[in-house]
């Protein structure tokens, strides 16, 4: 969606981190389509060492205004919920914390552009990345009369010098220098860590890559029980301690943290076509995570938790690849919520030395039954039954054999 220099924009919503690139955008923006530009900055947990100060810097830069919107409430009750109800684990092991937040800063950045009556919105998202489809896509979907600006795939600047010597051309002042090494990017669910010494697949990550976590090896030696509470697959309490969504999140990370829980280190396929590592730290996810899945083993039926770990796999690639305000997203995660309602009880895990697991579960809706499954005597289960079901289950396999020969 590129378009000449002679354009008629005259507003511009800028989803905004005050970080190098959106730093150097804003001004790029008023010098190549001679437009408003209002900052529009998503809180969605990041911390406040990255919010410090932001909405200064985005007018010191050019904008005309800049608009904070808290956005952690509507992320986790939103989109995190959900996900982890349908037990969302991209290639197996991440648990998309970028992914995640980016129909929801999109959503809010669209709302805003809609309000203020802006006629373009423009991101810092690269060409080479899966973000620019997420933003575009929310775009796409929610108000397609928008003219989306994509800096990166229209300026000249290909590096941090460019940008950096662009923005000392404009006199506006950054933090930022040519020595940084990683690409990281945080919100209340994760951290994501790329660049560096991980553009080599083969260089383990060192300590100074990790900036949320500790490493197992320095986390305690004494193991942590935490007991989480779930009422229709929402996580309600923390060691019995009624808390928000928000809250319990909060809470979870920082005792995960503490355990060197949630570290993950993968070369994952972007949506893009290309292969790139990152190392993720989702260490309250994981246990929230952990916990629900040792849930739905004591209230699901076989068929029921096939289904929903088929769904899991299938809207992981539709979340991951930014399709939340799709038909195909709602259908699935009503299936999902479908599921849920009996996903109601509770979870004790161990924390130890980088891992979660489950110690012990417990639910009205329990499936389990000790009377049926014990070793010991009982009065509710004929093993004489077995016979015949396993005569009729293995039924194909003896016609065949008597028509066509062993």
């Amino acid at each position: 969606m590129t378009k000449p220099k002679n354009t008629t924009v005259k507003k511009v919503v800028l989803a905004y981190s005050g970080g190098l690139d959106t730093s150097a955008i804003v001004p790029w923006l008023k010098d190549n389509y001679d437009c408003e530009v209002i900052a529009f900055v998503a809180d969605v947990g990041q911390g406040a060492e990255e919010l410090e100060g932001v909405e200064e810097k985005a007018l010191k830069s050019g904008a005309s205004s800049c608009y904070v919107v808290d956005l952690k409430d509507e992320f986790v009750n939103d989109v995190i919920t959900p996900a982890m109800q349908a037990g969302v684990l991209y290639e197996g092991e991440y648990l998309m914390g970028t992914a995640l937040a980016r129909p929801i800063i999109a959503k809010a950045q669209v709302e805003l552009a809609v309000k203020l009556g802006a006629d373009a919105v423009a991101h810092g998202c690269t060409g080479k990345g899966n973000d620019q489809v997420r933003f575009e896509s929310t775009v796409a979907a929610l108000a397609p009369e928008l003219l989306i600006i994509a800096p990166w795939r229209e300026w000249d600047m290909h590096s941090r010098e460019d940008l950096l010597n662009y923005l000392a051309s404009k006199n506006v002042a950054t933090t930022a220098s040519l020595t940084k090494i990683y690409s990281r990017d945080a919100n209340l669910w994760h951290i994501s860590h790329e660049g560096g010494e991980l553009e080599d697949p083969w260089h383990g990550p060192s300590e100074q890559v990790w900036t949320m976590t500790v490493s197992p090896e320095q986390a305690p030696d004494t193991a942590e029980y935490v007991t989480l509470g779930f009422e229709s697959g929402v996580l309600v309490s923390v060691n019995s301690e009624q808390l928000s969504p928000v809250a319990a999140l909060e809470s979870l990370n920082a005792m995960g943290a503490k355990h060197g829980v949630g570290r993950i280190d993968i070369v994952e396929n972007r949506l893009v076509g290309m292969k790139s590592r990152g190392c993720y730290e989702t260490p309250g996810g994981t246990i929230w995570y952990t916990a629900l899945r040792g849930l739905e083993q004591l209230v699901l039926d076989r068929a029921s938790l096939r289904f929903r770990q088929e769904l899991g796999v299938k809207l992981a690639d539709v979340l991951y690849d930014g399709q939340w305000f799709t038909p195909v997203r709602a259908a699935m995660m009503a299936g999902v919520q479908s599921l849920a309602t009996i996903m109601t009880g509770e979870v004790r895990l161990k924390l130890y030395k980088g891992t979660a697991s489950i110690e012990g579960r417990k639910s009205p809706f329990s499936l389990y039954s000790e009377a049926f499954a014990t070793f010991e005597a009982d009065d509710v289960y004929n093993q004489k039954d077995a016979a015949g079901f396993i005569r009729l289950f293995s039924l194909p396999s003896r016609i065949r054999a008597l028509t066509q020969g062993a």
